[in-house]
């Protein structure tokens, strides 16, 4: 009986601890996918963090001014392609340099939410609505008769309709990048932009669909976070995830299976980190995280142009 009991509590925490998990990574999966079509193009785009920050704001104002998530999800995507226009100007218009530029608007978005919270709401920290106006939450989706499964309906069962679409989008994305036209263009823009002007498609036009493409997908992951992750906006709720959907892309080389593997792991340690502060173990060792990843993918990348460039040189002599 003792043994049952264990192994049942150690079944109900695992289905729990991957159920957290797929909370998780969400908000990383959508706002990596958006990246992965700038990374193609050519556009090494370090401004997702404020996109998604910009995104999760834009979300709580639409959603409590009209008490509808789905005019919340329009206004997490208004909000990010705010500060996606702003992006595509300065990099694509004016070739400012994309690292200054994404970290100014990583700075801006940050100061910018903060700012319109308190003046809008009145609040510094957080904003959860009130008792006769509060935030609509995303709408949670039952899986019907496959539910009845008890590990499925644990971990699968329960979850909000843009939990799905970031699985759903993984597949769309694998075709898209590697099955169409436009793709073929996407990739070509990045790897060779001179040939992809002399056969007469704008490499500037590609790539700005890239960062559109981005915008929209970073809203998305913006809204997760404070409609349906919770309904709440903090000051700085991104928290980093921007930059952990930069390494994924940077480590897998954008590939949708290995960016959506990689936010799972991210996940599955986020969920973990939650477990063990349950444990009294330090928050901060979570909250390392993202500061760690972000170095280690710009080592990679800095390390691959640098090959890029030694091989380009040494096919030229």
């Amino acid at each position: 009986m003792t043994h049952a009991f264990v192994l049942g509590a150690a079944l109900q925490s695992f289905e729990g601890l991957l159920s957290g998990s797929i909370s998780a990574a969400t908000p990383i999966l959508l706002v990596a996918l958006g990246g992965m079509y700038t990374y193609y193009s050519g556009v090494f785009n370090i401004s997702m963090e404020g996109m998604m920050l910009c995104g999760a704001f834009g979300a709580v104002a639409a959603a409590h001014g009209t008490q509808n998530w789905l005019w919340g999800l329009m206004g997490g995507i208004a909000g990010a392609s705010i500060l996606g226009l702003m992006f595509a100007l300065f990099v694509v218009g004016l070739r400012v340099d994309e690292f200054v530029t994404g970290i100014a608007l990583n700075l801006a978005a940050a100061g910018a939410t903060t700012f319109a919270l308190r003046r809008t709401y009145g609040v510094a920290g957080a904003f959860s609505g009130s008792a006769d106006q509060p935030i609509p939450a995303l709408p949670r989706l039952s899986l019907g008769p496959i539910s009845r499964t008890p590990v499925v309906r644990a971990i699968f069962s329960g979850h909000t309709i843009l939990d799905w679409l970031a699985l759903g989008l993984v597949a769309f994305s694998l075709v898209l990048v590697f099955r169409t036209r436009f793709g073929l263009r996407l990739r070509a823009a990045g790897f060779s932009g001179p040939s992809l002007n002399a056969s007469g498609v704008s490499t500037h036009a590609i790539r700005l669909w890239s960062i559109g493409i981005c915008s929209v997908l970073c809203g998305l992951g913006g809204a997760f976070l404070s409609l349906g992750y919770l309904q709440v906006f903090g000051e700085n709720m991104s928290n980093g995830r921007g930059w952990i959907a930069l390494a994924a892309i940077v480590v897998v080389k954008g590939r949708p299976t290995g960016i959506a593997l990689l936010c799972g792991l991210f996940g599955l340690a986020s969920s973990l980190g939650l477990k063990a502060q349950a444990l009294h173990i330090p928050p901060q060792f979570s909250e390392m995280l993202p500061s760690l990843a972000t170095l280690g993918a710009l080592g990679v990348y800095a390390h691959r142009r640098k090959m890029q460039r030694a091989v380009s040189a040494w096919s030229q002599r």
